[in-house]
Parts: C-alpha cells; sequence; structure tokens
C-alpha cells in the first residue's frame, strides 16, 4: 500500500493517538530527567513568547507544515491552540446554560493538597503534589471530590477558558458513546462489526464482533511502531491528514477508505493489542447507527446536556470525519463535568444522561490484561474496556489517558474526579505514570481520611 510519509502525516494521527505504544514506551523511561530538556517552568509558552507580535518574530513561530507544532517545546503553546493549525468541526453545547460548578476550594486545602508528599513507582524518594505538578509538566489540572471542585490550577500561561488538545482520552469518549447504544439496545456487540458496516466485510474487521473491536482484541495487521517508516501507521496517518496529498501520492483518503484495507492478523478475542485504528471503526460504528458523526452525536447526547461552558472542537481528515481516536480539544472544567457525568453512573442531578449501566460496564473491565509485563506492580491487574483503562484495584478507578500527560481519573468509591493537561516532552504514558498514579492514589486516600474526620 503506497504512503508518502511527511511531516504533515508525522503531525497529526501519529502524534494525537497513542496512549499506549511499545516503541514510545520503550524510548520512555518512567520519571527520569534529561538535563538537555527544558523545565516546565523555563518551557512555559508565555516564557518562550511563541506566535506574540504583528507579526511573529521568525524564530518563535509555531508552524503545521514543517511539523514544528508538535515539537518540544513549541507543543506546550500547541496543546492549546489547535484549532489554529488543524481543521475542526464544533461539538456544540447549543444554547444551553452552563451548569454552575459548586466549588468548595479553600487557600487552606489547596496548601495542604500542594503538600501532600507520596512516593513515585521505582522510585525511594519521596516528592510533593506541588513538584509533581512541575515534574509532569502539568498544563491544568482540577479536582472534584463528592461533586465540589476542591483544587484548581492552570499552569504555563494555560487559561481556564482555553481548550486542550485530549489526544487519546478522546478514544475513551467514542467508546462511552458506542456502549451506551449497546445499553440501549441499539448495537449488539456480539454482532461482526461488518453486520453493520459492510464496507468492512472482506477487511480484517470484517469477522471481528463489536466487542473485539471495542475492548481491542481485534486480530489485525496494524502496528504503531514509529520508528519503521513501513509501519502501518503511516498509512493510516497519511489517510488522515487533512491537507492536500503530495505529489504522487496513492494511498487512501480519509478514514473511512483507509479502514476497508486493513488486513486480518491472528484471532480475535485472544488477547489485548492497542491499536487506534479500532477506534476509528468505533467512531463509524457510532455514525452509522446514530446518522450522525461522532462529533454531531457527542453533542446531542452530552455536549448539550450537562451545562458545559465551551463548544468542544474535533478535528477531522480531509472529508470532514472527526479523528475519533485522539481530536478532540476541550476545557479543563468541561472535562471534569465529564468525568462528573461518568462518575454518577452517567446520571446528572434528577436527569440520566446516559444508560446507568455503562459505567458498571467499564468497571467490570476485560477479560485480557493490557499489560502483559507489567513495569510495576499497581499495574498487573489493569484491563481495558470500551476504550477506558481499568485499574484493577480495590476501589477499581478508571481512566482516559492519552499522550504526553491527558487525563481522566475516575475513583467513585472514594467520589474522586481528577483531570488533568500536560504537555510533557515525552509522549508515552510510562514518562509519567510512576508519578500520576501513585499521586492519584495517595491524593484519593488523603481526601478520604479527612473525610472520615
Amino acid at each position: 500500500m503506497p504512503c508518502t510519509k511527511t511531516l504533515t502525516a508525522l503531525s497529526l494521527s501519529t502524534l494525537l493517538t497513542v496512549s499506549f505504544a511499545p516503541a514510545l514506551q520503550a524510548a520512555a523511561q518512567c520519571g527520569a530527567e534529561d538535563s538537555q530538556t527544558l523545565s516546565a517552568a523555563d518551557s512555559a509558552p508565555e516564557v518562550m513568547g511563541w506566535m506574540q507580535g504583528s507579526p511573529p518574530a521568525v524564530d518563535k513561530r509555531v508552524r503545521l507544515a514543517d511539523g514544528s507544532f508538535f515539537s518540544f517545546p513549541a507543543l506546550r503553546y500547541s496543546v492549546g491552540h489547535m484549532n489554529e493549525f488543524l481543521p475542526t468541526t464544533l461539538v456544540s453545547r447549543r444554547n444551553t446554560a452552563p451548569s454552575e460548578l459548586p466549588y468548595a476550594q479553600s487557600d487552606a486545602l489547596t496548601t495542604s493538597i500542594d503538600a501532600l508528599t507520596f512516593t513515585p513507582w521505582g522510585q525511594d524518594k519521596q516528592t510533593s503534589w506541588a513538584d509533581a505538578l512541575d515534574k509532569t509538566y502539568t498544563d491544568g489540572i482540577l479536582i472534584m471530590h463528592k461533586g465540589k471542585v476542591i483544587y484548581e490550577r492552570y499552569r504555563g500561561g494555560f487559561k481556564d477558558y482555553e481548550r486542550h488538545a485530549l489526544m487519546s482520552v478522546t478514544k475513551s469518549l467514542t467508546g462511552t458513546l458506542a456502549l451506551d447504544l449497546i445499553h440501549q439496545g441499539l448495537i449488539d456487540e456480539n454482532l461482526p462489526i461488518s453486520h453493520y458496516i459492510p464496507e468492512l466485510k472482506d477487511s480484517g474487521f470484517g469477522d471481528a464482533s463489536v466487542k473485539n473491536v471495542l475492548n481491542m482484541t481485534a486480530g489485525i495487521d496494524f502496528d504503531e511502531d514509529y520508528a519503521d517508516p513501513k509501519s502501518e501507521i503511516w498509512v493510516f496517518s497519511a489517510a488522515g491528514n487533512p491537507l492536500p496529498k503530495p505529489k504522487g501520492y496513492q494511498g487512501p483518503t480519509g478514514y473511512y477508505e483507509y479502514l476497508p484495507l486493513v488486513q486480518k492478523a491472528g484471532e480475535h478475542g485472544q488477547a489485548f493489542a492497542y491499536k487506534t485504528a479500532n477506534t476509528e471503526v468505533i467512531g463509524w460504528l457510532v455514525a452509522r447507527v446514530t446518522g450522525m458523526s461522532v462529533a454531531d452525536y457527542l453533542e446531542e447526547r452530552v455536549w448539550s446536556k450537562i451545562g458545559m461552558e465551551r463548544a468542544a472542537l474535533f478535528q477531522v481528515d480531509e472529508l470532514g470525519t472527526p479523528f475519533a481516536g485522539g481530536g478532540l480539544n476541550a476545557s479543563l472544567r468541561d472535562l471534569a463535568r465529564f468525568g462528573e457525568l461518568m462518575r454518577n453512573n452517567g446520571r446528572i442531578g434528577d436527569q440520566q444522561i446516559l444508560h446507568p449501566k455503562v459505567v458498571a460496564d467499564i468497571r467490570a473491565g476485560a477479560e485480557h490484561p493490557v499489560f502483559t509485563q507489567p513495569e510495576y506492580p499497581g499495574q498487573a491487574d489493569w484491563s481495558f474496556r470500551g476504550m477506558w483503562w481499568v485499574t484493577g484495584n480495590t476501589q477499581s478507578p478508571f481512566m482516559a489517558r492519552g499522550v504526553h500527560g491527558q487525563n481522566i481519573y475516575i475513583n467513585p468509591e472514594k467520589e474522586v474526579v481528577i483531570v488533568r493537561f500536560a504537555s510533557h516532552p515525552k509522549a508515552a504514558n510510562r514518562a509519567t505514570d510512576c508519578i500520576t498514579l501513585p499521586a492519584y492514589e495517595r491524593l484519593s486516600d488523603y481526601l478520604s481520611s479527612q473525610n472520615a474526620h
């Protein structure tokens, strides 16, 4: 399958999707500090001065065409301005009034959380919550406990009203829409995906069940090895690139033209394998069943129903198809509203927005572990259900995760929701998991103990 590898292709699907990929995992040492890399303070966009001036100085310009918009440290600017680089479609909140987020924030509580200490996985030295924000290049973080905001910080020039790229957190929202349709009885997850999308009948997805695809256990010939120029991820990325194709390009145009070309490899349902193509199929499934794009159905089902403050933006391919695996951009508070919706089993106030069985289904996890050789004991029981990462510990928190540090962390048992935006120099979650995951657990335990007193 011919494909021209370009920086513009690199800058799109390849850089916005991956939450777990072996090639990137191997390259990212968890918590390792590189003396050659600018610190969070020194690389902050307002310090770097990106895109300031009319026109900006030549050395302060961030460009899509040469890929510089997604190279560190420029990516720290780009993640909050993606619609300035890429075509997007609107996920409107329509003419609904924003819901008021209740606050129980205080200077004393913020100070106590900042001072909270924990031990990163694989290390013997404690760090504080405040120091962890610097180490993980956090752009914005919001914590809700028992339905109230108790902590909210914006850093590096990122503003509370700005939208941030969610990367592969997008997958979890796409998966939620599909699970909701399943529990509404509009999709049978045991039927082959080709029952709903006949165009995939002769592809590697043809005899995979909806459940196989939704849990990323479909046996397909699709690898995300970015070091290999012949990797299938490059073909996928070139197809989804919304910019004009280069001269001589002979590959597919758009996600829907690409997906029927994916071949089968192995048996379905045998093991978990993180492959972004699965989420694009689920996005197509949602569109086929509802008659709306993923962006429009997200607006119809969620964004216009739960009092969002701002419209979200969904990156699209050349044909206007939303990038279901990594193209959503939203504000921190609106993502917190979505997290609260999930913590409360799809309910906001007296309105049942999502089917009440969706969250229970996610929390039950899946049959296959996602880490067959976990880096840390705390990840040994993780699984992947409905495009969510299920931690499998005693409280069964579940997460949405995206490259460079995007997170939704939900611990229903301890009534905690944490949403985090970041722009870490390293893409893979392994670079920050050893810090963020024990930090979230420590915070949840702390809040629970404070409540007990």
